[in-house]
């Protein structure tokens, strides 16, 4: 993590009842609020690129990946020219990793971060190439 990181850069929190977004310092001890609501805000990350207010949809992906626990963030933690993983932008997208991570039975946060819901999971092996238990 870089310097500019620690110092600089805000982290996106998202409000979804209200559908807005707001650029705030990331102090651990304190929770953040929406102004509108006074509910909690969720951490979404230094790369959140929040939908427009009227598109309810984009809204209801944002809505299910940050439920999941997962944050629009780069491959570093300040996201210094690097490429941001991927996360679901569309509904039909969200179906489709809902219906892998079924199928597969695996995490749904687990097919949420994956660009092909179809991609099988790495399964852990050991040096000698024998699946772990």
């Amino acid at each position: 993590m870089c310097f500019y990181a620690t110092t600089f850069y805000k982290v996106h929190y998202a409000c979804v009842a209200c559908r807005v977004s707001f650029k705030q310092p990331a102090y651990p001890r304190r929770e953040h609020r929406c102004p509108n609501c006074a509910g909690p805000l969720l951490c979404a990350g230094h790369d959140f690129a929040p939908p427009p207010r009227r598109d309810v949809r984009g809204w209801s992906v944002a809505a299910a990946v940050l439920g999941e626990g997962l944050r629009y963030e780069g491959r570093s933690g300040c996201g210094c020219g690097r490429e941001p993983k991927y996360r679901p932008r569309t509904r039909a997208e969200l179906r489709a990793r809902r219906i892998a991570a079924e199928r597969e039975g695996v995490a749904l946060s687990e097919t949420l971060s994956r660009p092909d819901p179809l991609t099988p999971v790495a399964v852990p092996t050991t040096s000698a190439g024998y699946v772990a238990d």
